[in-house]
This record gives structure tokens, C-alpha cells and sequence, in this order.
């Protein structure tokens, strides 16, 4: 039976994968994808020169799952510089695909090659993996790539700054010429990156995505870094004193369950996004502009050219995945002068990406404290003191009298008084569960409290401690006074850091670099 198509933008795609990527949270191509995909299903190589954060991933991915058959042999391949990357493409391409069921491998260097052999064995259709790890395969003979259609250089640029380019052209020759298909993808465009391009692919055609001039509005713009997401919502929630309040969410699924969480802790929210008929959006609409609804929950395309006065705040629940999402959010607060606030939730993995928008988008987003419960409570003292107030002084409530007599008899009264004011307040809960998702740092060998992390550089790199403590300080965002002890030995260092930071510290320093040199941090083996 013949597959249906459905369309993304103006881009015909098999319904298979149409489904994968509205799964994913696409409502609508981003600019590369939507110049880059229909190049690539044409059959054309193609040079996309591209920011990191620009969706260029699904861009080649998508393609390349239209035209990956169910045959188990290698048919596509990914280099990619860094094994993060390598991760985070083979998990992209894995979910892009997951409906006609193609199986992807990331090959990276620090993982079990008997692992990778093993996979390998069952059968892989799409290989993403760095130059170096890929020819320990070809050397070992444990890697076919004769059947391999289409190669992606996935951040070329980052290859050539890592030295890599002599390891790409020996894998090129493993690779079939004829009826290879090569698209390149780098931010620049250096002249060993253009040549590369100009030796391997067949007359490219060029897809170039200009960085947007963007004016960031001048509102205030902080961040909360939060495992719980939804708790240190619901805690700024309680604490800011919003007129109309606009929340974004990366998917509609996550609209719809944010909707629900917020419904069932009191809130005025609802939902806007692209599975709505009309007549609904312009329901939630009517209800948000007349104040019938304190929060309006959206998706980037839901929420485009909405045009609505008095919004206070702006809330990225999901991060966005570019500067320019970033700026377009924002931009919805702070309207004809008057002041906006601009929140963004981050959980440690995404400080990154906070920072590389930072960057882009030219502006300052300032780190905040979650409010302690006890913020909250004094809030919630002062509002729940005026409301008694005016109730007393209208009262009506003589029916409650049996109730609190007979509860009188074994309790309190001041207690009985404080619980239901807690209930009222905040609804029966049991105690949560302890959280199980932290990372372990407990045997690292570092002091109480402390993680101890290694770092593959040392004395022979003439790296110092002030090095360290200043890279840690500015990159992690933490201030250099909380960094511990750090020992440096001829190739490599021991620096201990708070726990509460550490998980942080290891996402933005791992492949980054302290007196330009590239260095690789984890937790430290127990001594």
C-alpha cells in the first residue's frame, strides 16, 4: 500500500516522517530547512553555511530518512567533531526516523569499540561519528562504507580547528565517488574548508542563513537554572505580580501538559498551538485579552503575530533553540514603553545554549535565585491576611463554627486555624519522593559538598590555577571564591567544585578551552 504524504511548509514529506517530526514539536520548517531539504531530495550536494542553533540538523536529517532504505547497510554518514555531537545528532536523526524504524549509531572515541563492533554487526543504516574513532573501524576492518550514499560534514569548521581534515579526506576514499551525495555544513567557510568542498563535491549548490539584526527590547532579562522545572515556575508564579503573562513551550504536547499542571494548581492558563481549529484560538484569545485568563501558554508559531497590549511577562519554559526564537519571544513584553520582564528556565545541560544566545543576540541575561519557599509563604502571608481581613469584616461563615468546635477538642486552635489555611492555600499533598534523576558525584574523592573533577591538561600546557579558577568563574557563572582545591600535575589537573554547580561545570567546560587549549572535564575516579 502506498504511504500518504503530508506537507512541512511547502516541503512534501512520506507521512512516516511527517509524523516523526510533528512528534518532535515542528509546526514549520525553520529558514535552512526550508531551503536546504527540497536541495537535498532533489539529489544535489549541498554547502550550508549556518549558525550552530538554526535547526540545521533536521535540515540534512530529514532528507536523508526520506532516502535511507530498510537495508541494513551503512547508506549514510555523519562526521561530526566532538563525541557530544556525535550524541546528540544520533539521537535527533533516531527520533526523525523512529517511525520506519532506522537504526542510527554514534562512534566516538571513550565508549567500548567492542560495543560499537557489536552494533555494527546487527546492522546500522546511518553511522554519525568523529574522524578519529570512524578510522580505528576502517584500520580494524570492522566498518563497510561501500554502500554509503550520502556524507554529511556536520560543523566543518570545528573539524578543521581540531586538526581533523587529513582524517576526513582518508575516510572519503573508504567512500564510494559515484552516486555520493555530500552536504557540508560550517558556520565559516576557511579556505581549507573551501577546498575540501571544492576537491569532493559535485557543483554544490549553497544555502547561506544571514544572522538576523535583532534589537533586544529593553526589558529585564533574568534566568533560573532548576532540575524541577515546573516547581520553580509555580514558585516565580507566586511571587511576580503579573498583569497578562505569556509562557512558551518548545512542543504542543508540552503546551498541553503544561496546561493541565497549571489548571491543577489554580492557575487561569490555557493553551494555544497549531492543532487548534480557528474558532478555539480565537476563544483562548477573546478569554486572555478581556482577563479571564492570567496565562497564556504557546509554541512559537501559535503565537506568532499575536498582537496583545499589557503583557507584564514573558516566560521561556523550553528554552528556545536560537537567538532570533529568543529575541521574537521577548519582544511580546515591554511594548509601548512601558516595563517587561523576560524569564527563561534552564535545566544544568542548557547553560549553553543560554549563553550561546546570550552572545548572539547581544544582551545580558542575569541569574537568579529560585524564591526559597519561605519567599513564597511571605508572600502569600501578606495576600492571605488581606483576605481574611475582608472576611471577617463581611462575615457569614457561622456554618464552620461546629467544625472548628469539634476539631477544637483534640487540636489547637492556633494549629487547626494554620492548617486550613495551608489547605486552602496549597491542597493536601503527601511528601514527595526524593529526587532519583541526580547525577551520583559521591565518589569522586572531593570534599564534602564538593565534586572533584578531572581535566586532560596540566603543567605541560602551562596551565595555571587562577587559568582554571577564571575559565570555571566566567563560563559555569560562578563566582571564583566557591572553587576549591585544585591540583596540577604535568598532564593533567584535579579542580573541586560545589555540587550544585558541578553538573554545570562539566556541560559547558567539556571540549572547551583554558588558554586555547581543548580540554575534556568529567567526574574524577574515587582516590
Amino acid at each position: 500500500m502506498k504511504e500518504t504524504n503530508s506537507l512541512f511548509g511547502d516541503i512534501q514529506l512520506s507521512k512516516k516522517i511527517y509524523s516523526a517530526i510533528a512528534d518532535m514539536g515542528f509546526e514549520e520548517p525553520s529558514p535552512i530547512q526550508s531551503k536546504t531539504i527540497p536541495m537535498v531530495l532533489e539529489g544535489h550536494d549541498v554547502i550550508g553555511q549556518a549558525q550552530t542553533g538554526t535547526g540545521k540538523t533536521a535540515a540534512f536529517g530529514i532528507p536523508m530518512m526520506e532516502r535511507v532504505t530498510d537495508s541494513r547497510q551503512i547508506q549514510a554518514l555523519v562526521l561530526t567533531p566532538t563525541r557530544e555531537l556525535a550524541i546528540q545528532v544520533s539521537e535527533e536523526l533516531a527520533k526523525i526516523g523512529k517511525f520506519r524504524r532506522i537504526k542510527t549509531l554514534p562512534i566516538y572515541g571513550g565508549q567500548s569499540i567492542d560495543r560499537q563492533i557489536r552494533a555494527l554487526h546487527f546492522g546500522v543504516q546511518v553511522a554519525i561519528g568523529t574522524p578519529g574513532r570512524l578510522l580505528d573501524h576502517i584500520r580494524r576492518n570492522t566498518i563497510k562504507l561501500n554502500s554509503v550514499k550520502m556524507l554529511v560534514l556536520d560543523e566543518a569548521d570545528e573539524m578543521l580547528d581540531m586538526g581533523f581534515v587529513d582524517d576526513i579526506e582518508a575516510i572519503l576514499q573508504h567512500i564510494p565517488a559515484e552516486d555520493r551525495q555530500t552536504l557540508l555544513f560550517s558556520a565559516t567557510m576557511p579556505k581549507p574548508i573551501a577546498a575540501l568542498a571544492a576537491k569532493y563535491m559535485k557543483t554544490p549548490k549553497t544555502v547561506t542563513i544571514s544572522k538576523e539584526q535583532l534589537t533586544v527590547p529593553l526589558i529585564d532579562q533574568v534566568y533560573y537554572e532548576t532540575r524541577d522545572k515546573l516547581d520553580g515556575l509555580c514558585r516565580v508564579l507566586d511571587l511576580e505580580d503579573a498583569d497578562k503573562l505569556i509562557i512558551f513551550c518548545r512542543t504542543k504536547r508540552g503546551v498541553d501538559d503544561l496546561v493541565v499542571s497549571l489548571q491543577g494548581r489554580g492557575f487561569m492558563a490555557d493553551g494555544l498551538h497549531g492543532d487548534l481549529s480557528q474558532s478555539q484560538r480565537d476563544k483562548v484569545m477573546k478569554k486572555f485579552r478581556d482577563g479571564k485568563l492570567e496565562i497564556l501558554i504557546a509554541t512559537d508559531v501559535a503565537a506568532r503575530g499575536l498582537d496583545i497590549d499589557h503583557v507584564t511577562h514573558v516566560i521561556n519554559y523550553d528554552i528556545p533553540q536560537d537567538h532570533e526564537s529568543y529575541v521574537h519571544r521577548i519582544g511580546r513584553t515591554g511594548r509601548a514603553g512601558k516595563k517587561g520582564i523576560a524569564i527563561t528556565f534552564i535545566g544544568p545541560r542548557e547553560y549553553r545554549q543560554l549563553k550561546l544566545i546570550e552572545n548572539l543576540a547581544k544582551t545580558r541575561i542575569l541569574r537568579k535565585q529560585l524564591p526559597s519557599p519561605a519567599d513564597v509563604l511571605e508572600r502569600q502571608r501578606d495576600l492571605l491576611k488581606g483576605r481574611i481581613n475582608r472576611m471577617v469584616e463581611q462575615g457569614g461563615f457561622s456554618d464552620y463554627h461546629t467544625i472548628v468546635s469539634e476539631l477544637a477538642a483534640d487540636y489547637d486552635p492556633l494549629d487547626i486555624a494554620a492548617a486550613a489555611l495551608k489547605l486552602f492555600q496549597e491542597g493536601f499533598k503527601e511528601k514527595p519522593d526524593s529526587e532519583d534523576s541526580a547525577p551520583n558525584f559521591a565518589n569522586t574523592g572531593g570534599q564534602p559538598g564538593m565534586v572533584r573533577l578531572f581535566i586532560n591538561a596540566g603543567k605541560a600546557q602551562k596551565i595555571r590555577a587562577e587559568d582554571i579558577v577564571r575559565t570555571i568563574a566566567s563560563e559555569a557563572d560562578i563566582q571564583g571564591s566557591r572553587i576549591g582545591v585544585i591540583n596540577i600535575y604535568e598532564k593533567f589537573t584535579f579542580v573541586e567544585v560545589p555540587e550544585d554547580v558541578a553538573e554545570r561545570v562539566i556541560s559547558v567546560m567539556h571540549k572547551n578551552t583554558i588558554k586555547g587549549y581543548k580540554v575534556n572535564v568529567e567526574p574524577a575516579k574515587g582516590r
